[in-house]
């Protein structure tokens, strides 16, 4: 399966890349221990024969080591991919974990020399600020982007889950290329008002767990056991009470796979693609299977009457949960 003749530019950006990038952060971090680096390598090389483009890390996933993961396994494809990766935490290197956001322009700096050396890259083609910190002006941090992309350590600016005024504060010092944040069937937020800002600015979306950490796919139900260090042993929307009520969406998605022959992994991403055409979905994965499944819904559009379908009937749906802890929605800047 080859997916290259799919391309999606991010807003107004020359930034071009597959309709689908690869989020590696899992590979690493979050979920878990981390996976075998050698199959991940060989995983990360089988998503470029598969026609992705556009690969994700930051330099808190794990701390580092998913950066050099990455690296690593890019590093004989360089002119043909897009890395994105970001900055803005403070990094405890004695127990190697973060403690707190940092986006002093001196962090900034810092990072961004750590990630290039990690990369095994001359300059960062997507650079995002990963989480507001309160106690810079986003002016500065923008302005500091600007300094490393005018140095050529930088090509494209981003930020992570901002909220609009944010946004257009940093936008007004140096054009955004593109907003990560998490978007999918049941974390739909961002519709209200920073969608159509961003529309408005011709900044690119990219959509992180556009599966729901896993859930939109069909392989968890009440029964799941996470591993030790998996964040969604913490998350509301994962408690077994929360589970089963959410089950309702999982068969919404099930009867459209059914009907377009597909998997509801496929169905909410082919969803997440069809909402608009700077969109690029980061799905996931440390399983080949399963990219290779996420990639071909690349390969379905859904029509005007299915997406009413699907918009009705998930409106009808009452999500259980929040997506995160209140502790961690407050670091948001949403």
């Amino acid at each position: 399966m080859d997916t290259t003749f799919k391309k999606r530019k991010l807003g107004n950006s020359t930034l071009e890349v597959s309709a689908i990038g690869l989020g590696c952060m899992g590979m690493s971090f979050g979920y878990g221990p981390a996976a075998d680096k050698k199959e991940m390598v060989s995983l990360i090389r089988n998503a470029v024969e598969q026609g992705v483009t556009f690969f994700d890390t930051a330099e808190v996933y794990g701390p580092f080591t998913n950066e050099e993961l990455v690296g690593e396994a890019l590093a004989p494809f360089r002119d043909k991919v897009t890395i994105a990766t970001k900055f803005g935490f403070k990094i405890d290197t004695v127990q190697m974990k973060h403690v707190g956001v940092d986006s002093r322009p001196e962090n900034i700096k810092r990072a961004v020399e750590g990630s290039l050396k990690r990369l095994q890259v001359d300059t960062i083609d997507l650079l995002y600020q990963h989480r507001v910190d309160p106690e810079v002006p986003i002016e500065e941090v923008a302005g500091t982007v600007k300094q490393l992309i005018k140095e050529g350590k930088v090509k494209h600016f981003g930020l992570s889950e901002a909220g609009v005024n944010t946004i257009r504060r940093a936008h007004s010092v140096h054009p955004v290329t593109a907003l990560q944040s998490e978007y999918s069937l049941w974390t739909r937020q961002h519709e209200k008002e920073i969608i159509p800002a961003i529309e408005e600015l011709g900044i690119g979306f990219v959509a992180f767990s556009p599966l729901g950490k896993g859930f939109l796919a069909g392989k968890i139900d009440e029964n799941t056991k996470f591993a030790d260090g998996d964040i969604r042993n913490i998350l509301p929307r994962y408690t077994e009470v929360a589970r089963i009520a959410n089950k309702a969406l999982l068969d919404l998605l099930g009867q459209f796979a059914a009907k377009r022959n597909a998997t509801p992994a496929q169905i909410a991403i082919a969803w997440v693609l069809a909402q608009k055409p700077w969109i690029v979905p980061i799905p996931g994965t440390t399983k080949l299977h399963r990219l290779t499944e996420n990639n071909s819904a690349a390969s379905i559009e859904l029509t005007a009457k299915e997406l009413r379908e699907i918009e009705n009937a998930s409106a009808e749906i009452q999500i259980s949960g929040t997506r995160y802890t209140e502790a961690m929605e407050k670091s948001t800047g949403l």
